[in-house]
């Protein structure tokens, strides 16, 4: 088997200043949450390592989910919106670290402040310009001021956050998170629904066809959305969803079909769903151009990712824009 040297896009972090780590012991059970931790606080260790045995070139270093945007007004926060853009602050200036430390085998993402869009919007500017991160990551939908209150990101109030995207030119990657349950009674006695089983990626399929619909990107063509375990569903649906919207009563205001969105506004990876059938289906969708290799790690296995990427039966050509060339030339790398 040859070992394809790999770009993975979707590759997570956990910091303990601030102690944002511990969100994600809720998606392991309780004898595999210690180890799992110290994937996620680990850049340069066995993170490395395990890289070098991957054949991975590069990991472009995420925040995990849901991450700054479940900063509700909490005991600790008085101020909610404050909370979200410092941590963001730090955060980032930690990734930038990582990242500093050996630029050449990592990159990052920026973390953002959506609870405030106008600092989100700065705190990208600072993150690209001055951090020289490569775009940003958001994890769904922002719980704003309390618990209840969900904002997407198709909200009028992100007009000005959406043209900082476009001017500075650098993807953003609409990674998921789960439903809160008291909005989701679809799942209610299934707790196995929510998370990466299922939940995720309606959730966050839903979320991007928000952002199609609205009409986002014929304001902002050049914007440029990255999603997920082969695109959270969508490119399996799409033809289904335009064929019925092109008889739905209700118009849209959109000027072409969501195939073509998705064709021309979003990169979809391998993160999370190493299926061949599945690829292929999505190859077909979207062609090899708008394809990248992910693994998601520490959610998902490395080794797994990066072994069956590699013993894919793809032409040579493919094969290298999907692994890296891709990413090279979205992210300036």
């Amino acid at each position: 088997m040859h070992k394809t040297e790999k770009i993975a896009l979707e590759e997570h972090f956990g910091a303990i200043d601030p102690n944002i780590v511990e969100q994600s012991a809720t998606h392991f059970i309780a004898d595999a949450w210690p180890a799992h931790r110290a994937m996620l606080l680990d850049i340069h260790d066995s993170r490395l390592r395990l890289m070098d045995e991957c054949g991975i070139e590069k990991a472009v270093l995420s925040l995990l989910s849901p991450g700054i945007q479940a900063l509700h007004d909490q005991a600790q926060a008085v101020d909610d919106p404050a909370q979200a853009v410092d941590w963001s602050y730090r955060l980032n200036d930690h990734a930038a670290k990582q990242v500093s430390d050996r630029p050449d085998r990592f990159a990052a993402f920026a973390a953002l402040p959506l609870q405030d869009p106008d600092a989100a919007a700065a705190e990208l500017r600072r993150a690209v310009t001055e951090l020289g991160l490569v775009g940003g990551l958001i994890n769904g939908f922002s719980q704003v001021g309390d618990e209840d209150t969900v904002v997407y990101l198709d909200d009028s109030r992100y007009a000005a956050f959406w043209a900082t995207v476009e001017d500075l030119g650098v993807p953003v990657y609409l990674h998921p998170r789960g439903p809160l349950p008291h909005t989701s009674p679809k799942y209610d006695g299934h707790p196995w629904l929510y998370g990466s089983a299922w939940a995720f990626s309606v959730e966050t399929a839903t979320h991007a066809l928000r952002l199609t619909g609205s009409g986002l990107f014929d304001r902002h063509p050049g914007i440029n959305v990255i999603l997920g375990h082969l695109g959270e569903l969508l490119p399996f649906n799409i033809w289904r969803t335009d064929h019925r919207l092109a008889v739905a009563p209700r118009g849209l205001g959109v000027q072409h079909t969501f195939g073509h969105y998705l064709r021309t506004n979003f990169y979809l990876t391998t993160s999370g769903n190493f299926r061949t059938p599945a690829l292929l289906n999505t190859l077909v969708e979207v062609g090899a151009d708008r394809l990248l290799f992910s693994a998601d790690y520490p959610f998902e296995d490395m080794r797994e990712a990066a072994e069956w990427f590699d013993r894919l039966e793809l032409n040579e050509g493919d094969h290298t824009k999907i692994a890296r060339t891709n990413a090279q030339r979205l992210l300036r790398l």
